[in-house]
């Protein structure tokens, strides 16, 4: 990047995983971009405030307007002590959009909400110009066409790590030499038990993921493979490719994060420590690399890599999301709506690990479920995504009864 200014940088969910790492990516390497603006939760107000003081942003928006006070009192306070500017302070989800679409050509969006809520965000970024660093699957899940409909060719770029390891196998390959690809799983905490050893498992259990530090909703998608079910769906969008050439294989090291097998029968992998940094790092400077951005393989010693099927029967969160859409009118979208709802209900001790996927199943076949046609636009899915929430929010209660 010698030579030219630095892009702005918007960081959408800056006190997650992503965001955090993402941070100590800027920090390390202050030439890939400059942070111009900042959006969070506002759960973690002393954090907010330190990454303001560090990272000098000059907008930062609260989503949740109720915490937005608790945050302005850190960030000043902080920025006071620091002897430094505070910057322009919001709330709101229509802030947060409006933020994600306030840069242009050249910068870059990096969404790391979790969630469908960064939806709105994503089509804003997209029609602004600006990169999109995407690390908001459910943008893809629940909005696909549309999002892929608003995007120039190259404008998405993936941080995920499965995503970027396709994407970065597919370098110098055209489509039609793709015959298939090959998503990567760690299998979660539970990988190898069948259903009758899944009853009674605990959230503090659903969140002992062998191999990545990731948020609540997060691990437990992982525990109950919606996550890598989610993401099968995000690589056909990304890629375009129908969901019966995206398979899914187990590989307990996290090594090889995917692969694309070509017509002529070989296979391209990409592999790497387990480290989200590889990710962020190419998604914020592509199509540069960032030196000693992470630790790379080792192989003075020996070790083994593993890869074995997945057990859908016990594990059906990805045959239920291959179902959904293949079958569209907005699916995924009750999809996923169905799985956040089925998320806090196991948290709050309303609903059992193996009922996750069971109040997914149920709220797919419900025979009230409206369908969303791709002419009835972001609305028509966010229509749909609410009748989803409460159709779970129905049956959760009727099963307490």
């Amino acid at each position: 990047m010698t030579g030219t200014s630095p892009r702005r940088l918007v960081l959408l969910g800056s006190t997650g995983s992503i965001g955090t790492q993402a941070l100590d990516v800027l920090t390390r390497f202050p030439d890939v971009a400059r942070l111009h603006g900042l959006a969070v939760g506002g759960s973690r107000p002393d954090l907010v405030a330190e990454q303001v003081v560090a990272h000098r942003p000059a907008e930062l928006v609260v989503s949740d307007p109720a915490r937005v006070g608790a945050v302005r009192e850190a960030v000043e306070a902080a920025c006071l002590s620091a002897g430094v500017a505070a910057p322009q302070i919001t709330a709101g989800a229509e802030e947060v959009a409006r933020l994600a679409g306030s840069l242009g050509e050249g910068d870059v969006v990096l969404n790391a909400i979790t969630g469908s809520v960064g939806l709105l965000p994503t089509l804003a970024a997209l029609a602004s110009g600006a990169r999109l660093a995407l690390a908001n699957k459910e943008s893809l899940v629940v909005g696909g066409q549309l999002v892929t409909g608003a995007a120039a060719p190259g404008q998405i770029l993936p941080v995920d790590s499965e995503h970027t390891a396709i994407a970065q196998a597919l370098a110098g390959v055209r489509h039609d030499q793709i015959d298939h690809l090959v998503v990567t799983a760690s299998g979660g905490p539970f990988r190898g038990r069948g259903r009758a050893e899944l009853e009674g498992v605990t959230p503090e259990q659903a969140l002992a993921h062998p191999t990545w530090s990731m948020g609540r909703v997060i691990t437990t998608n992982s525990a109950t493979l919606v996550n890598k079910a989610l993401e099968v769906i995000e690589a056909c969008f990304q890629f375009d490719l129908p969901e019966d050439r995206v398979e899914v294989v187990v590989h307990p090291q996290s090594i090889v994060h995917s692969m694309v097998t070509l017509v002529d029968g070989s296979t391209i992998a990409q592999a790497s420590p387990p480290d989200m940094r590889h990710a962020i790092g190419w998604a914020l400077a592509h199509p540069e690399k960032l030196p000693r951005l992470a630790e790379a393989l080792d192989f003075s010693t020996a070790q083994s890599w593993t890869f074995e099927p997945v057990d859908e029967e016990t594990f059906d969160a990805i045959a239920l999301a291959r179902e959904a859409h293949r079958e569209g009118g907005g699916a995924m979208a009750v999809y996923n709506a169905a799985n956040e709802e089925a998320v806090d209900a196991f948290f709050d001790g309303r609903l059992d690990f193996l009922g996750i996927t069971a109040l997914i199943r149920a709220v797919l076949e419900h025979p009230g479920r409206p369908r969303a046609e791709t002419s009835d636009g972001v609305e028509g899915l966010l229509a749909v995504e609410a009748w989803a929430r409460t159709a779970a929010g129905e049956l959760l209660a009727a099963r307490e009864r």
